[in-house]
């Protein structure tokens, strides 16, 4: 096979861009698990009521969605969690599944906890990489079949 200037032209293109592709994966697979890591963090400060960490988990543009169709802003979300009368035993998210895009997060996982009033239900996080921590910019809550 003859190597001309095209030819050699399309095989850089195509090692430069391999070579680009291998560098993202490492900083895809880290922002996935610092993702999963700040859902497991807000798992906690929900548990706890942690009102510090609830609101350097979220943004301030949160739109936070129940499953019985409310929904509430930042400070509601904050203060609903805070104020709750009953008493959460447990609270787990199975079945945990990111992905990331640019600044950008996905978390779907199930809400299980065990209270007054137990439950299992589905979420869906919306996340924002905001001054390189994520923040939580909308969740959904959904009832399971």
């Amino acid at each position: 096979m003859k190597i001309d200037r095209r030819r050699l032209a399309i095989a850089g293109a195509a090692a430069i861009g391999t070579a680009s592709l291998l560098r993202a994966m490492p900083a895809v697979a880290d922002d996935e698990a610092a993702l999963s890591q700040a859902v497991e963090e807000l798992r906690k400060a929900i548990f706890s009521a942690d009102k510090a960490k609830l609101a350097a988990l979220t943004a301030a543009e949160l739109s936070y969605g129940h499953s019985d169709g409310r929904v509430q802003n930042q400070a509601e979300f904050i203060d609903g969690v805070v104020t709750r009368k009953m008493t959460v035993k447990t609270l787990d998210f199975p079945e945990l599944k990111t992905a990331v895009t640019g600044d950008a997060g996905v978390a779907r996982h199930l809400f299980v906890s065990q209270s007054e009033a137990d439950g299992k239900i589905g979420a869906l996080q919306v996340w924002q990489k905001q001054g390189g921590a994520w923040k939580l910019l909308a969740r959904q809550g959904f009832k399971l079949a």
